[in-house]
């Protein structure tokens, strides 16, 4: 039998595309034979800000019930896929303030030899995908992690076209989540879950 693989999805979603995606990326893992942890991170923005938009304040409720990410998630996790959607070319600051309360874990070495993967979602096409998860990787470089990506590693990465990660395009929440992303998905999902086992069988993986 294989062995256990410990993936945590933590994500940031205002409107619901990431969190759709978060979902799908962390059912995909399950089945893929791995034990998974879903979390959203911390909303930061004012609740003003999130009832002026309907599908800000709908995600919000849809998700009151989802365990908050804690920094005791990622010392569990074998690996770790992050979910931003694309702030001018970034990470959203709701992930970033996350990021940053891991500090102390870091200093220790203990986010170190984890395998890291990322998805996200932009407005439009040429809306900073592929920069906001670049940017996400420069951490991934800091914390000595083992990055892995879906390259093109399946047919069907040809079709939607980016190696560094799943990612959507949702016009102005009218583009739900389609086929195609949640195929993208499952390709990356697996491949994190498969390269995880065969690094920790390897006794290469820090795990908790």
């Amino acid at each position: 039998m294989p062995g256990t693989v410990n993936v945590a999805v933590i994500y940031y979603s205002s409107t619901g595309t990431i969190a759709r995606i978060a979902d799908a990326m962390a059912t995909a893992a399950t089945e893929a034979g791995a034990h998974v942890r879903l979390r959203k991170v911390r909303e930061l923005a004012p609740q003003a800000a999130i009832d002026s938009n309907p599908a800000w304040a709908a995600n919000a409720d849809a998700t009151k019930d989802l365990p908050e990410a804690e920094p005791d998630d990622m010392v569990w996790a074998d690996a770790v896929i992050f979910g931003s959607p694309t702030r001018y070319g970034n990470v959203s600051a709701q992930l970033k303030q996350f990021i940053d309360t891991l500090g102390g874990l870091w200093a220790e070495g203990r986010l170190a030899d984890k395998v890291y993967s990322g998805f996200t979602a932009s407005s439009t096409a040429h809306g900073g995908q592929e920069s906001t998860l670049l940017a996400l990787y420069n951490t991934v470089h800091h914390f000595g992690g083992i990055l892995v990506t879906p390259g093109y590693t399946d047919p069907s990465k040809f079709v939607d076209g980016n190696p560094y990660g799943t990612s959507h395009v949702s016009g102005q929440g009218d583009l739900p989540v389609g086929d195609q992303t949640l195929q993208a998905t499952k390709v990356q999902a697996e491949r994190v879950v498969r390269v995880t086992r065969a690094l920790k069988e390897g006794g290469l993986t820090g795990g908790a």
